[in-house]
């Protein structure tokens, strides 16, 4: 491809210019600049743009066609600089944006759009006191009622503030129910720590206390709740990286009360450490959870998940883990997290 006809696709499609699974990211200017992204799980060095014409630089890069991609471009001194030929843009999490794209037959899910005519459950708004449990004096929870009579299963939702607002998982759960894809049920979004998310989500016994006898509570008096007494097991933790280790650890110290797990990029091994929940997993006679876990093909996370899956499932735990093309973002979690519903709470289950 000539530059012109480079430069004047870019202008045209925006970049990365897409050519089967070849993304060729394009950037107009003086001087070179410095591509990062999920595709090398934003490690090691920035990849440099080659010059391939008087102030335009390119660089190509093969992807999987389905996948969901989120970068940045960086100047000579690291600092980041905007892709003026992409105005795809993702919150990063860290008070920032990366731009983003999708290769060809990737997209993102429309189970994250409300559809006109379907039922809406009802998020109101609590606080309840951590008594020492976990930092601060009070944690904001958000409750999901689901627009179905119960008694139902609860969903204790991590990083509740993320996956209420950026994940949109009040709308998944509305549109999975409506389409007949999974049976209704009650979610619990419950605020993170904040700077000490770290160590509440890094098996934290207190952050499993304050779950079973702060946000539990709060649960059972709002909404219409399945009872674990009769039930053993009937209600499920999610969360995502940090919060993906938390959900399993909570269920593995609670398999009575929290019979089903969604752990989203699982952070089970951590900079060479495995975390604790291997060693639980190896207990006998535990009670047998229903575990759903994801992880995408770029992370680092993913070599932890894939060595825990057979050790779950020899411990008699019914476990199903599934890859996707993409990295360590809510966007990327919110499209794979309707498969995990789904097979979690089977509307025929």
């Amino acid at each position: 491809m000539d530059t012109q006809t480079l430069e004047a696709r870019a202008r045209r499609e925006g970049t990365p210019v897409i050519d089967g699974d070849t993304a060729t990211f394009v950037w107009k200017g003086p001087s070179r600049v410095f591509l990062q992204g999920d595709f090398q799980d934003w490690r090691g060095a920035p990849l440099p743009l080659e010059r391939v014409g008087k102030g335009l630089w390119a660089r190509s890069l093969a992807l999987p066609k389905d996948a969901y991609v989120e970068y940045a471009l960086q100047d000579a001194r690291g600092r980041r600089v905007r892709d003026a030929f992409n105005k795809r843009r993702s919150d990063n999490g860290f008070g920032g944006f990366n731009h983003c794209f999708w290769m060809p037959k990737g997209a993102p899910t429309p189970l994250g759009t409300r559809v006109r005519g379907v039922p809406r459950g009802r998020v109101t708004r609590h606080q309840v006191e951590t008594h020492e449990w976990i930092v601060g004096r009070k944690r904001k929870v958000a409750l999901y009622a689901p627009p179905a009579p119960g008694p139902v299963p609860l969903v204790m939702v991590l990083d509740g503030d993320d996956y209420l607002e950026r994940v949109q998982l009040p709308t998944l759960v509305d549109n999975l129910v409506a389409q007949g894809r999974m049976r209704p049920v009650a979610l619990a979004f419950v605020s993170n720590g904040g700077a000490a998310r770290t160590a509440e989500y890094a098996c934290s016994e207190a952050t499993v206390a304050f779950l079973e006898r702060r946000v539990l509570p709060l649960a059972h008096e709002k909404l219409s709740l399945v009872d674990a007494r009769s039930t053993p097991g009937a209600h499920a933790v999610l969360g995502s990286s940090l919060g993906g280790l938390m959900a399993l650890f909570a269920a593995q110290r609670l398999p009575h009360v929290f019979g089903r797990v969604l752990s989203q990029s699982g952070a089970f091994s951590i900079e060479g450490t495995d975390m604790v929940v291997f060693d639980l997993a190896r207990r006998q006679a535990q009670p047998p959870l229903h575990v759903w876990m994801d992880c995408g093909r770029f992370e680092a996370l993913e070599e932890g998940n894939q060595r825990l899956l057979p050790v779950l499932q020899a411990a008699g735990h019914r476990v199903t883990y599934r890859s996707y093309s993409g990295g360590h973002n809510y966007p990327a979690w919110q499209c794979d997290l309707p498969a995990g519903l789904e097979e979690l709470f089977s509307a025929s289950g």
